[in-house]
């Protein structure tokens, strides 16, 4: 009996995926168990199993489309079995959010200009390429294929009448696009061709382009999300200068004591271990909002944004409260050689609590970092340098550092969120409270 393999979910804030892999093609076999696909979400990116074994007969979301959990992705069946009813628009369900609807009914004969929809557009590979050359916004295009995606003939058809009204041809579209020009201020009767275009009024000269270079799933996803978060969250950033000698000195007697032992403790695990400590003692920073209420996490499990060749994971470190400086290290290490082989579990990018991010390296005096959704702050490293200070009224040369939190003003007030500040200060000025 043939089945629908849908949108699996992988996680408990998973909404969506991108098909980044399909294994098999349309009429390969299929045996249970065996990866028939990769599906790539914001954090990470998994290979899903065949459910039941047989032909892959049909493939409804093709590799770089998004489909949204639940939502059928392909059918197995046998190679003669008549899969029409599970193709049939009124059994494949489509999960849709409310922000995808369009105004107004299929087939109603109320006239409405095209109403743009937020986010996610279902559309079929031809329809995005023809778009793409075009220069047309799939958001105003009326989809009319199963669940409302939008396939080639509809945009196609929408090239031919255009914007409110306006008839363009597609290449002055595509030239109207990469210009800049908005073709509702041309006046002329009939269809605008590309000579219209060369001759509007532009608002600024528009650089010539070198190239473009497609966003991997994982890019798109993070782009997304980093949007989610920066209009979803009131943003505060409080910045911090810091006395890095003891810090430093710390670092440099652990790496002495441990070097025979193949143990290495970085900056990022000492200040893991801090942040942990300052948010025991400060719980309305280590918290999420949920609906109406705001929830206070029992443990610190502490994120390390973790840079890759195209992208940024963060997986995390549970209850670092709990664990020593040498098993927060060790368990760091692991985290970020799995993050760079892409061999991270659902479970290690889960659940976070808080986030640590170092520019550091690069440089970098200061930085706003962006929360890391639902947490409610982050923590920004920043480069040590030799400074020079007043101690007890003289000067005297020191390492010196800034430190960036970025809070939720919505769950951390202005004076707790400085509180805790101060109190990472304290910690990393004398890292020796960490053993007490």
């Amino acid at each position: 009996m043939a089945i629908v393999v849908i949108m699996p979910k992988l996680g408990l804030t998973m909404t969506e995926g991108v098909i980044s892999k399909w294994h098999k093609a349309e009429g390969d076999t299929v045996e249970k168990g065996e990866t028939l696909l990769e599906v790539s979400t914001d954090k990470i990116t998994n290979e899903v199993e065949a459910g039941e074994s047989g032909v892959l007969r049909k493939i409804l979301v093709q590799e770089g489309d998004t489909a949204l959990v639940s939502q059928p992705v392909a059918v197995i069946g046998a190679m003669d079995e008549d899969i029409s009813g599970l193709l049939d628009a009124g059994q494949v369900k489509y999960t849709e959010k409310p922000d995808m609807v369009m105004e107004g009914k299929p087939g109603s004969d109320e006239k409405k200009g095209p109403v743009a929809r937020k986010g996610f557009v279902k559309a079929s590979p031809a329809a995005k390429k023809y778009a793409r050359e075009n220069g047309i916004d799939l958001a105003l295009v009326t989809g009319t294929g199963p669940g409302g995606r939008v396939v080639e003939k509809d945009v196609t058809a929408f090239a031919r009448e255009g914007v409110a009204g306006v008839k363009v041809s597609p290449a002055a579209g595509k030239m109207a696009h990469d210009m800049g020009v908005d073709l509702k201020t041309i006046q002329k009767d009939g269809r605008i061709m590309k000579e219209d275009v060369l001759g509007a009024e532009r608002p600024s000269a528009i650089p010539e382009v070198d190239r473009r270079v497609a966003m991997t799933p994982m890019r798109r996803i993070i782009a997304e999300r980093m949007s989610q978060s920066w209009h979803t969250a009131p943003m505060v950033t409080l910045n911090i200068e810091v006395d890095a000698t003891r810090l430093k000195d710390l670092r440099g007697k652990l790496a002495k004591e441990y070097e025979g032992q193949g143990l290495k403790v970085s900056y990022n695990d000492i200040f893991m271990k801090i942040c942990a400590k300052a948010l025991m003692e400060h719980p309305t920073v280590n918290a999420t909002i949920d609906g109406d209420q705001i929830i206070q996490w029992a443990d610190a499990n502490i994120g390390l944004a973790v840079a890759l060749e195209a992208a940024l994971i963060v997986p995390n470190v549970k209850a670092v409260q709990s664990k020593s400086l040498l098993d927060v290290s060790a368990e760091t290490g692991v985290l970020v050689e799995k993050a760079r082989n892409n061999k991270l579990t659902g479970r290690e990018i889960t659940g976070g609590t808080f986030t640590v991010t170092n520019l550091g390296m690069f440089g970098i005096d200061t930085f706003t970092p962006i929360i890391n959704q639902p947490e409610s702050a982050i923590l920004g490293i920043n480069a040590m340098a030799d400074r020079p200070v007043v101690i007890d009224g003289q000067i005297a040369i020191r390492p010196v550092m800034n430190l960036s939190l970025t809070f939720d003003h919505r769950v951390v007030d202005g004076a707790d969120a400085a509180k805790f500040l101060a109190r990472i200060k304290e910690l990393t000025e004398n890292p020796i409270l960490l053993f007490l």
